[in-house]
């Protein structure tokens, strides 16, 4: 079974650009590690101080060797250091998740 990693960050609204670039770090670092990455989502309309990441992973076990290979990985490393220094991430809560909507058709009448 999958599960689904979903990150809620709460970003300081006037280093989104800071945060952007992080995102997009990870663009990179998180599917060379290992995870199916969805993307990150930086805010646009509505709150401007809450942002994203979600990625998919096949279980808890392989979570925790994903972790390992991205703190080794050098732009993982790096992005690591980037938030620190430049202090845009206020807050970071993650959730695992499992779907429970499959299969998405099943009863459905056509």
């Amino acid at each position: 079974m999958t599960i689904t990693c979903i990150i809620r960050y709460e970003i300081d609204p006037h280093k989104k650009d800071a945060f952007e670039q992080y995102a997009r770090n990870w663009g990179q670092a998180i599917p060379r590690c290992g995870a199916d990455l969805v993307g990150y989502f930086a805010p646009h309309e509505g709150s401007t101080t809450t942002a994203y990441g979600i990625y998919h992973i096949d279980n808890l076990a392989a979570y925790e060797a994903y972790r390992a290979r991205l703190a080794r990985d050098p732009l993982g490393e790096e992005n690591y250091r980037f938030a620190q220094r430049e202090k845009f991430l206020l807050r970071e809560e993650r959730q695992f998740l499992k779907l429970a909507s499959t299969p998405h058709a099943a009863g459905s009448k056509s």
